[in-house]
């Protein structure tokens, strides 16, 4: 699932790409996508409007409308927006960017296309239809996000220290809990407790302040690596022209199994925690 870094990556292409643009129309295969309003219904509603900007809750892409309503994508597991233009020979949408867009079989599951002024398409790519595509009114949409947790890259220590006073749990899967702190998934978090040296299996409620301040500064130095790198794409992930994050590359920990750790030389170790792969060093991290 696309996380902070690659939300964050789509949401600056995002930016620059389609601030200003106003919708002309929309087309899609897959209407379960929608849930909070029909397709029709988003359709006729976002026909004419705005885009006055892009920003990010979470992992969530929240565009700014020009009636003061909001329509949020999240691209969940195998989604990735898209930019381009798209035309339909027979039943199947093809691209007439040139390069990875056309070329990158990642880029083909179209479920859902915007079309924009200007001559610009905004697509939704999909494997799985996991997708969320919604419409809100700002202040329903600020009532929702009241149970989401703080914004990683911008909490100050002194708030982030007060997270833990009471939290218990294992402090990889408090790290990925959207009600704690949000944009952590199971990769950022494999790769801020590598940084910190903190065992994924430690009990939250028993790390020491300094253990913390490690925690914390990892957090920040990993996901301004990733938003850099453009995202990880081991998986699904592209960026908006289509290309693959490099983030991957970079990787400590994530999918390394069986590899030389890069800090002592250990084997690295994947073990199920809570449901999913917990990648570590059992020799650096305590």
């Amino acid at each position: 699932m696309p996380e902070l870094p690659e939300v964050e990556t789509i949401i600056r292409g995002l930016e620059e790409g389609v601030r200003g643009r106003t919708f002309l129309d929309a087309w899609t295969d897959s209407k379960t996508l929608f849930k909070n309003i029909s397709f029709e219904g988003l359709r006729e509603k976002i026909k004419g409007k705005k885009i006055k900007g892009i920003r990010r809750r979470g992992k969530n892409i929240l565009f700014d409308l020009s009636d003061s309503s909001v329509l949020l994508i999240h691209q969940k597991i195998t989604g990735h927006l898209l930019l381009g233009k798209w035309q339909k020979q027979g039943k199947e949408w093809a691209s007439k960017t040139k390069g990875a867009l056309s070329l990158d079989p990642a880029n083909r599951f179209l479920r859902v296309i915007f079309f924009l002024s200007g001559g610009l398409d905004m697509a939704l790519s999909d494997l799985r239809k996991f997708a969320k595509i919604e419409l809100w009114e700002g202040e329903d949409l600020e009532e929702y996000f009241k149970s989401f947790g703080p914004e990683p890259l911008t909490i100050a220590f002194e708030e982030f220290k007060k997270l833990f006073s009471s939290k218990k749990g294992k402090i990889k899967q408090i790290l990925m809990d959207q009600r704690f702190i949000v944009g952590i998934g199971n990769i950022y978090a494999s790769e801020i407790l590598w940084e910190a040296k903190i065992s994924p299996f430690r009990d939250a409620g028993k790390i020491k302040q300094e253990e913390l301040k490690r925690i914390y500064s990892a957090i920040k130095k990993i996901l301004k690596k990733a938003i850099k790198l453009q995202g990880d794409s081991f998986s699904d992930f592209r960026t908006i022209s289509g290309q693959k994050g490099r983030y991957q590359n970079f990787a400590k920990v994530y999918q390394k199994e069986g590899e030389q750790c890069p800090e002592c030389g250990g084997k690295i170790k994947r073990i199920k925690q809570g449901g999913r792969s917990s990648f570590f060093c059992p020799s650096c991290q305590k």
